[in-house]
């Protein structure tokens, strides 16, 4: 079942979309991997299936579904950080009332990691006691965060069992396929315990446009295959439609307010700017805060500033080209005379929205059957 959304649905049929065609990423390492993890599935004693924490459904890999939920399985919702934690609740709720062992992890948290273990040696108890030597294996899609997790399992487990045989790492990249062999690592003694860390693999087409641009945005299918344009024109869309930058009016508000410096004699608009100046100087982390809060603000004017009919599919990508050309001056983006394009800018918008900076968001719609 797919996590299909009302306003990911209509912006996923609008018309840049239509006209960018089907989304399908299937290279040959893909389809020989997906060939060996099959194979390898068979002797697994319990598998970890990671998925987005942003889109818990979308990030499923369908095609395996069927020989996943005959195993033990644990579902490990990754990125949590980047997810809101309210809804993401909801959705742990959703798969306990399916009977589905799930949890939500940051891979780079030892708490986390510790959790998820505790969690494995709870399901492989039976297991334990019969089997001298246990196998895990962990699969997912592209870029969902399975070697991140490889690695912070290994320095657990290396602190909490006696392993005399040398570690190795998963190679971890920024980009969807890094890992591209299947190789096992050892991670407990007595009983001996090996994770088996796969590729990311997608399906060979993915089902429906929406899912497509969801897998895109978070990262799972690369930017090239679909345009990043198109891309951040699908999440500029998402926001309008549920009308997120209005609600961050409130939250701008607040912060103009906690920034204000009452013996400052100028005015609140060059107090605002003087103030952005001397952090641009203090370091990058508060420059790159600076930066969100101007998206953000800019996201915010344009669409209160809007007089179209956002319920009209033309009038909201008026609204989204007019939003592009106002983030290239906020990205500082020089201007180009005949040039249209808005590679730059769209470039910039999602590596602040991967990263989290716009905020945590769950693009998936919990199922019909549950109470929102």
């Amino acid at each position: 079942m797919r996590g299909l959304t009302r306003a990911g649905k209509r912006a996923s049929e609008m018309a840049f979309n239509a006209g960018g065609g089907a989304i399908n990423w299937f290279p040959g390492h893909m389809a020989a991997a997906s060939r060996a993890i099959r194979d390898r599935l068979k002797l697994a004693d319990l598998v970890i299936e990671v998925r987005d924490a942003r889109i818990p459904l979308s990030s499923a890999n369908e095609d395996l579904q069927p020989v996943l939920s005959a195993k033990r399985r644990i579902l490990a919702l990754n990125k949590k950080d980047l997810a809101n934690p309210n809804i993401m609740n909801m959705w742990l709720d959703h798969f306990q009332s399916c009977k589905q062992d799930c949890i939500s992890l940051n891979a780079h948290s030892s708490n986390s990691i510790n959790q998820l273990l505790g969690l494995v040696e709870l399901k492989l108890r039976e297991a334990i006691l019969k089997e001298p030597t246990l196998l895990v294996m962990v699969v997912g899609v592209p870029n969902v965060g399975k070697s991140a997790l490889i690695n912070s399992i290994h320095r657990i487990a290396n602190s909490r069992f006696p392993v005399n045989d040398k570690m190795k790492r998963a190679r971890v990249g920024p980009l969807p396929g890094v890992t591209q062999d299947i190789a096992g690592y050892k991670i407990a003694s007595q009983p001996s315990i090996y994770v088996l860390d796969t590729p990311g693999v997608l399906v060979p087409s993915i089902p429906d446009m929406e899912t497509g641009l969801k897998l895109a945005l978070t990262g799972a299918v690369k930017d090239s295959v679909v345009g990043e344009e198109r891309i951040a024109k699908y999440l500029l869309s998402l926001l309008n439609i549920r009308k997120t930058p209005l609600h961050w009016e409130r939250l701008l508000h607040r912060r103009e307010e906690f920034d204000e410096d009452p013996d400052d004699s100028c005015e609140k608009g060059s107090r605002g700017s003087v103030r952005r100046r001397q952090r641009f100087n203090n370091s990058d982390a508060l420059y790159v805060q600076d930066l969100v809060i101007e998206v953000q603000r800019t996201l915010c004017s344009t669409a209160m500033e809007f007089t179209g009919n956002l319920d009209e599919d033309n009038e909201l990508e008026s609204l989204i080209d007019s939003q592009l050309v106002a983030l290239r001056k906020v990205f500082r983006i020089p201007h180009k005379p005949l040039d249209e394009s808005h590679g730059p800018a769209s470039k910039k918008l999602l590596t602040l929205f991967r990263s989290g900076k716009l905020g945590p968001f769950i693009l998936d719609d919990l199922p019909d059957h549950t109470t929102h």
